[in-house]
């Protein structure tokens, strides 16, 4: 039988692992029936086509490679974190090439899907009490954390996490649109999109402005009481560590109806299959696009997820239940 001749896989277009797939996420302009009376041009970061659909795919690597070269995270390690769902989905994708195992605390209120994707990627879900947010799941990670060979990954304090954006998010978003951004619309759950773009862009004297935007019923960054809401990705209800507040231009609160109504006319209107957080990403954008002040600008936000994470939730439930019950043809 003849040898088989040696293979250059070096010149070949084949990744190592889907990590190397993160980031280098495409923008597309919004078009249709939502621009009406806009001003300025809207343009959407497709955070979905990362490897596990979503922005949190970005910090998820930078906060395990962090981990793993400050020397707390190590064969054996079982990595803990509270979430809201992709944070943690991220999470159990990567440390699942890397043999970790993990587990993940997030309130009840949270999507099924997500708990079904942490499961699949061999991740132990704990829920906790909806009524007491976030910050009632940070606090039993921090307890879990505290039992030997765990290790919190922190996303809240964890500085890998703005840094990320820094190194990745910005640099893009600068290369992509040449320079012309004027202004960069982002949701706050840990605050660390906007903190890292921001403090790119701002490092280098740039003129773009950043718009944080947070749910109507927690409108903690602009002052107000947390309270309940169902923004699922951000409101957590504090003010996050790694979030710097003297980077932010100005503060939109969205109603939760707004964000839902915005992201199913995403689907249907622009093709564009997004989360409740991308909603209101996009209508707080389409808010600024429609000031006549904003005239001939590019502004651009983030589309933070794929939709396929909600069809058990508000967003597309009563989708969900018709297709349950369309009839088998006869």
């Amino acid at each position: 039988m003849a040898a088989v001749a040696p293979k250059n896989y070096a010149n070949m277009r084949i990744y190592q692992d889907t990590t190397k797939l993160i980031g280098n996420t495409p923008l597309v302009f919004l078009n249709n029936e939502l621009t009406k009376g806009c001003h300025a041009k809207v343009a959407v970061k497709l955070e979905s086509q990362n490897p596990l659909s979503s922005v949190k795919d970005r910090i998820a690597l930078g906060m395990i490679t962090k981990l793993e070269r400050d020397g707390k995270l190590k064969k054996g390690s079982t990595l803990v974190e509270s979430t809201s769902g992709n944070t943690g989905i991220g999470l159990a994708y990567v440390a699942a090439l890397k043999g970790y195992k993990t587990k993940f605390v997030m309130p009840a209120s949270m999507s099924l899907e997500r708990r079904a994707l942490l499961k699949a990627m061999g991740g132990e879900v704990i829920l906790t009490d909806p009524a007491k947010g976030m910050a009632g799941a940070n606090s039993m990670a921090q307890k879990i954390a505290t039992q030997p060979g765990h290790v919190w990954a922190q996303q809240f304090e964890n500085t890998a996490n703005p840094d990320t954006h820094f190194t990745t998010t910005g640099p893009e978003l600068y290369r992509d649109t040449n320079g012309e951004v004027d202004m960069f619309v982002a949701g706050v759950g840990t605050g660390g999109t906007i903190t890292g773009t921001a403090r790119f862009f701002k490092e280098l004297g740039h003129h773009c402005k950043f718009v944080a935007v947070e749910p109507e019923k927690s409108p903690v960054l602009s002052g107000g009481k947390k309270g309940p809401h169902g923004i699922q990705g951000i409101g957590a209800g504090f003010i996050p560590g790694v979030m710097d507040t003297s980077l932010v231009d100005k503060i939109l609160t969205v109603k939760d109806e707004e964000a839902v109504s915005t992201a199913q006319k995403l689907a249907k209107t622009e093709g564009i299959f997004c989360g409740i957080s991308a909603g209101a990403n996009v209508n707080a954008a389409l808010r600024m696009a429609r000031d006549p002040a904003n005239k001939g600008k590019l502004i651009v936000t983030v589309i933070c997820d794929t939709g396929e994470r909600y069809l058990s939730s508000i967003l597309f439930k009563s989708i969900f239940e018709e297709a349950k019950n369309i009839p088998v043809s006869k």
